[in-house]
């Protein structure tokens, strides 16, 4: 019965989500996006909490920003912005792309997953976003934990040839990143990576062009998680 009331309200909070939010042109439609944005973006968390940090000389990392934000860095003199999310057709990327260009800012789509093994393509497309990008840049998720995490850890190995404990570092709790929970898949693939050190140097970039598997990964990520959830059942079985 609460399965069912769940799923009801899932349904429901989709529909509304799916709604509105698509246009910023109309004044009235674009109060109603303002609203979407805040509302089912978490926006109002993010006017304060912005995630954000230097991981590099003019090299920034951040959760989505709201407009004022953006105004801030354009002040600091940020000149490109790479987008994690993607592009959309939401207000979230809507207002996004509308700051941007009122400010001058270069703005980049490079698409990636915070529960999943992105692919080789999409990787690779952020590394080359990475090197061509106007400096200061500035790269953000939505949360700014996970995969602006990963991104953070790949800028330092490639960029600054950061050893993988101080890359690493990037994707932990002092940016809200919960490595035991699905998004735990962004610190797997660099473990996966220091194994792969263990045999022979690589450098992390030549690693993600010639041997970076995503499917392989994510296989591997779920079976350990798999494996966690059985271990965790049987210790409370024991304990009880």
């Amino acid at each position: 019965m609460l399965a069912r009331l769940r799923d009801k309200l899932d349904k429901a909070e989709r529909r509304l989500r799916y709604s509105f939010g698509t246009d910023i042109t109309d004044p009235k439609a674009r109060r109603w996006s303002k609203l979407h944005f805040h509302l089912f973006d978490h926006a109002f968390l993010r006017v304060l909490w912005t995630n954000f940090f230097e991981i590099a000389p003019g090299v920034y990392r951040s959760n989505q920003p709201t407009h004022g934000r953006f105004e801030r860095y354009a002040k600091m003199g940020i000149r490109t912005v790479i987008n994690l999310r993607g592009p959309d057709v939401r207000a979230q990327y809507l207002f996004e792309r509308e700051s941007c260009e009122t400010l001058g800012l270069t703005l980049v789509d490079a698409k990636l997953w915070a529960r999943t093994a992105a692919p080789r393509s999409k990787i690779e497309a952020v590394i080359d976003a990475l090197r061509a990008a106007e400096k200061p840049v500035m790269f953000h998720c939505k949360s700014g934990a996970d995969r602006a995490g990963f991104v953070a850890a790949m800028y330092l190995l490639i960029f600054e040839d950061a050893p993988l404990e101080v890359a690493q570092k990037q994707l932990g709790l002092k940016y809200i990143h919960l490595d035991f929970t699905k998004t735990g898949v962004q610190d797997y693939i660099l473990r996966v990576y220091g194994a792969r050190l263990a045999l022979g140097q690589i450098g992390f970039e030549e690693w993600i062009r010639h041997e970076y598997r995503a499917s392989a990964l994510q296989e591997g990520w779920e079976a350990r998680r798999a494996e966690a959830e059985v271990a965790a059942q049987l210790m409370a079985e024991r304990d009880a």
